[in-house]
């Protein structure tokens, strides 16, 4: 679709996940689906954290705040994404697009942020064990979680600015089915050489540095793991880090597809995936990861069982 010239664009349009319309009612339900288990599982795990006591820990903070993250991350994308799949027009008005990039970028950078802070974490927790709870206090977790808001936002309040006061006044196609800086820029009319430098040293700073931050916590982490005498300490210190380092793998890889690419090529179907795997399934998988691999956060959802058949006691009869 195309706009007359020198015409400021006030409604975008979508080219959506698909254009087979067999595939449609699957998607839709998939994605349904998807989200649903996301805000079930996000939202169960923060009140795990706060009701459960042996997860009053800075580590299971830092994990509370990841799902609260990972929460309105995803619904900044999917509900848009669910109600174009059965729309006829896939269309969002400009300041739409723009409040949703808005949110969408600044809760990712945050997320990038909260990761590399929990790998912080892990590293004061294995490495130095005696001095941990000193170092890591509830004012300093806060405070790393503050810092991850603050930057994550600064970020994304930059990039909205520089690409939104750009000149849309040709097409307003967006070959995406949600608003994102490659698929945005391809449209302007204006010189976008700066926001694209932008986002190029934006990503890669902020991917770099956290993978720096957490490679290096690893290193000193599976040192001291190897110094571990006892198998069965060495495998609870690695239960305790295979979660976080699942979870940023599969961030971080799907990033990387997605952005560190040429800002003038345009989106094919590999980074519509990954795009869809960053946006969409990892806000899911994060909560889901967490459970089945870590021993307390199971034994907090088994004492939480235990207590509403103790408040409701009927429950186990209704089952005979």
């Amino acid at each position: 679709m195309a706009m007359e010239n020198n015409t400021q664009v006030t409604v975008f349009v979508f080219s959506g996940l698909t254009d087979n319309d067999k595939l449609i009612p699957f998607l839709f339900a998939f994605f349904l689906l998807v989200y649903l288990v996301t805000i079930i599982g996000n939202i169960g795990l923060i009140i795990l954290v706060l009701v459960a006591s042996n997860l009053h820990t800075p580590m299971y903070y830092f994990l509370s705040f990841l799902s609260a993250v990972d929460l309105f991350y995803s619904t900044s994308v999917t509900p848009k994404m669910l109600s174009d799949l059965i729309s006829l027009r896939k269309t969002i008005s400009f300041n739409g697009c723009a409040v949703q990039f808005l949110f969408f970028a600044g809760l990712a950078g945050t997320e990038v942020l909260l990761l590399s802070s929990m790998s912080y974490d892990r590293y004061t927790a294995i490495c130095h064990p005696l001095h941990y709870v000193s170092i890591m206090t509830k004012s300093k977790c806060f405070s790393l979680v503050g810092l991850s808001f603050s930057m994550g936002f600064f970020q994304s309040v930059v990039h909205t600015s520089c690409m939104f006061s750009l000149r849309f006044c040709g097409s307003n196609l967006i070959e995406h089915f949600y608003c994102d800086i490659p698929p945005i820029l391809q449209l302007s009319c204006s010189k976008t050489f700066i926001c694209n430098m932008l986002s190029i040293l934006s990503v890669g700073c902020y991917c770099f540095s956290s993978m720096s931050t957490i490679l290096v916590s690893y290193v000193f982490i599976f040192t001291t793991i190897l110094r571990i005498q006892s198998s069965e300490g060495r495998q609870k210190a690695f239960s305790t880090c295979s979660s976080h380092l699942m979870c940023t793998g599969i961030l971080f890889v799907s990033v990387f597809i997605t952005y560190l690419r040429s800002p003038s090529s345009a989106l094919d179907k590999k980074d519509k995936v990954a795009s869809v795997f960053y946006s969409v399934m990892t806000p899911m998988l994060n909560p889901l990861i967490y459970s089945l691999r870590n021993q307390e956060v199971k034994r907090a959802i088994m004492q939480a069982r235990h207590n509403i058949l103790h408040v409701f006691p009927f429950y186990p009869k209704l089952k005979k």
